[in-house]
């Protein structure tokens, strides 16, 4: 499996981000194990959670994920083959939100209890915070750094302005840049990305780790009508936004580039993303090992430039 860079860092990562957000919410702890093992038997050994995964279910309170993610390795001893992400930022309660660099401080340190874990491989904002100043964040991640606790830092849910300013500030006082930007692109969900912060990433060679891969499972195939939205909690939850002419002419194009190669129309719209020049390792979720198995099997698949060029076409903006 050809390994790609976390922008200037020097870590490397398979093509394939396996996604933590289903860890302890639709998959239980047993599931999550048995994901994980899939996972690292086929080499997608690069992993990306929150600390906020996955306080929206009922009687959770965060940490959920990180927490399964940290028994997972201390069981099979597999943490020095990871390349361990998590994320800091999101409203965990009780006034536990933001980047300040205090609560920062904080939260890595319950991060890395919950992970049994001495550092982590990147650590990122999980979204702007427009009432702390830039510098005194990236101050912040810095003593991190320093410390060992944290190998590299990344951005998640940021504008094209404020992550330029933010690479900007980095340069201007010596201090460790946002290494990876994590936004939200997929073959449905373009424009954002691709008139903002897909410049910015290129020009500064910046790593791209998009989360919503698949559109929440949208882009399998599973949801074709609103009957399909009871088939699982992230159905009912974020499907109902891709169920329109466009949303449909995207599975079309996906499906018959699919069985042209024999495969699925998963495999196929991870395909697409990996043959993006800016991508370095779109993320993705399975809640079993037959899923996980799919997720492999995309980093194996080559599409055509007419193929990738039916599916720009089908999911134009």
């Amino acid at each position: 499996m050809n390994m790609r860079s976390l922008g200037r860092s020097g870590i490397s990562v398979p093509p394939l981000c396996l996604g933590g957000n289903v860890f302890g919410w639709t998959a239980d702890e047993r599931q999550s194990f048995a994901v994980l093992d899939a996972a690292f038997e086929a080499g997608l050994t690069f992993i990306d959670t929150a600390d906020v995964y996955s306080r929206w279910a009922p009687g959770h309170v965060g940490g959920e994920s990180e927490t399964i993610i940290g028994r997972w390795m201390k069981e099979r001893g597999a943490r020095d083959r990871l390349v361990l992400a998590t994320k800091v930022g999101m409203d965990m309660g009780e006034g536990k939100v933001g980047l300040k660099p205090a609560y920062i401080r904080q939260a890595v340190e319950d991060s890395l209890r919950r992970l049994q874990t001495d550092r982590i491989d990147l650590y990122q904002a999980h979204k702007d915070d427009p009432d702390t100043p830039q510098e005194e964040t990236l101050a912040a991640f810095a003593e991190l750094v320093k410390a060992g606790k944290v190998r590299a830092i990344g951005a998640s849910n940021f504008s094209a302005d404020r992550f330029r300013d933010a690479l900007q500030i980095s340069e201007r006082l010596g201090l460790p840049r946002y290494e990876t930007m994590q936004p939200e692109y997929n073959l449905y969900t373009r424009m954002e990305y691709e008139t903002g912060l897909e410049p910015v990433c290129r020009d500064h060679h910046v790593a791209v780790i998009p989360f919503f891969g698949l559109a929440a499972g949208f882009l399998t195939g599973k949801y074709r009508s609103e009957a399909d939205l009871g088939k699982s909690p992230r159905g009912e939850r974020s499907i109902g936004r891709y169920l329109n002419p466009r949303g449909f002419a995207v599975l079309e194009a996906l499906d018959r580039v699919a069985e042209r190669h024999g495969a699925t129309p998963a495999r196929v719209a991870l395909a697409w993303l990996m043959a993006r020049q800016s991508i370095t390792a779109p993320i993705a979720s399975a809640t079993s090992p037959e899923q996980v198995r799919e997720l492999a099997a995309a980093t194996q698949l080559k599409l055509s430039p007419e193929e990738i060029g039916q599916l720009d076409d089908a999911s134009a903006p």
